[in-house]
């Protein structure tokens, strides 16, 4: 191995460290500071960004988790009334869910305490910091 392939590893552990770090530190903000899980945020957020509701098929692929995943997430959200669950009109097998009124008022207070707390984590970049790590990762994502 070349060096320059050593250092790509320890670059790789060093992303996947900072990454794991950062997830466990928000996971501990939601489950403190308001009871909740990350899939849960992350079930919420989506369905916030299709405010018309989703199939769950299409849910689990935009969550990129397994349909009894999604499946039981929903399940407890419905539970609690932030989510509902309509049947297609169309094709009856089909069930579309999407948030609720408290739903979306939960979930915009959530996601603003969530930015707040990413804000916190990543404090110690400057913006120029940002600019040359995002043009970085973007990238990276290109390959």
């Amino acid at each position: 191995m070349s060096d320059l392939s050593k250092r790509r590893l320890k670059l790789w552990i060093r992303l996947l460290g900072v990454t794991r770090s950062a997830e466990n530190r928000l996971r501990e903000f939601l489950r403190v500071t308001h009871a909740t899980t990350l899939p849960r945020f992350d079930v919420m957020a989506a369905l916030y960004r299709r405010r018309e509701g989703v199939t769950m098929s299409e849910l689990s692929r935009m969550l990129l988790v397994s349909n009894g995943n999604a499946t039981a997430v929903v399940d407890r959200l419905e539970a609690e009334g932030l989510v509902r669950r309509t049947p297609s009109a169309a094709d009856r097998r089909t069930v579309f869910v999407a948030l609720t009124e408290p739903g979306l008022a939960a979930f915009e207070t959530l996601a603003a305490d969530h930015e707040r707390e990413v804000d916190a984590i990543l404090s110690a970049l400057s913006e120029e910091d940002l600019d040359r790590m995002t043009e970085i990762l973007k990238r990276m994502g290109k390959q």
